[in-house]
Order: C-alpha cells, then sequence, then structure tokens
C-alpha cells in the first residue's frame, strides 16, 4: 500500500504509513535520522510509561529525541536559552492502518525567536527533518 503524503499541522509533519508495522517504522526512522546526522539521545515509550504510571491503556507510542550534534552546537552559541527546545522530537506511533511519523516542526518550535544566526540553522534542521520523513516515505513505496 502506498503511504499518504505528507500534511503539515501547526507545529508538525505528519506522514501516515498505510500496512508498514509500528516497529519497521521505528527501524527506518531511526536510519533516516542517522543518515542526516542526527542521533537519538531519548526514546520515550509512552505506551510502557502511561501503563506503568497510571495502568492505563494507550496504542504503541515512542518519542524519538533526535539531536544532530553540530546544529545543536550552533544553535546553543546562537541562543544560550535554547536548550529548553531541544531535542528535536519525532514521534512513531500505531494508527488504524499502520505506522504514523510526526516530526516536530523547527519554524513552528524557534519562529518565535528573533535571532539571524538561528534562522540559519533552524533553516538546515527543517530541511533534514524533511528529508527524514521523504527517506521513511520513499521506503514505504
Amino acid at each position: 500500500m502506498d503511504p499518504r503524503p505528507q500534511q503539515q499541522t501547526a507545529y508538525a509533519r505528519v506522514l501516515a504509513l498505510p500496512g508498514v508495522s509500528y516497529d519497521t517504522a521505528i527501524e527506518r526512522v531511526n536510519a533516516a535520522l542517522a543518515d542526516e546526522g542526527f542521533g537519538v539521545l531519548t526514546e520515550i515509550d509512552v505506551q510502557a510509561t502511561l501503563r506503568e504510571k497510571l495502568d492505563a491503556d494507550f496504542r504503541p507510542y515512542v518519542i524519538l529525541g533526535a539531536c544532530n550534534p553540530p546544529l545543536a552546537h550552533r544553535a546553543l552559541q546562537a541562543e544560550p536559552q535554547l536548550g529548553i527546545m531541544l531535542p528535536c522530537n519525532v514521534v512513531v506511533q500505531e494508527g488504524d492502518e499502520g505506522a504514523v511519523v510526526s516530526a516536530v516542526d523547527p519554524r513552528a518550535m524557534f519562529g518565535m525567536i528573533e535571532n539571524a544566526e538561528l534562522e540559519a540553522v533552524m533553516m538546515e534542521v527543517d530541511q533534514r527533518l524533511s528529508r527524514v520523513l521523504e527517506a521513511v516515505q520513499k521506503a514505504a513505496e
């Protein structure tokens, strides 16, 4: 089954992958992030956390805290308090028809900060995360 085109929300790009399993999507996202120079600093299993802390059922859902060290370094040099908004989060969750991948839109996340140096970093992060989703989409075709 073909993946659906990416959709844009006010804060994220969302890619539905009909017929692609949750585990396969996580593998593809991790590989695409690595290809774009991102490492995953944190991996939060939301389903397990909610089960453990609240005894609540929730669909398979993971938050990957992705970081590209050279870009993070440049951003922090330009805006020292920016660490409060890092890392860039990518979510993989199980949907009704297959996996759904979402990546934060750095333009929305950093858009409130008026800093010309940060603008260039933000645009590069945006381009790299777009390519991550494009690679995941292409792998599903």
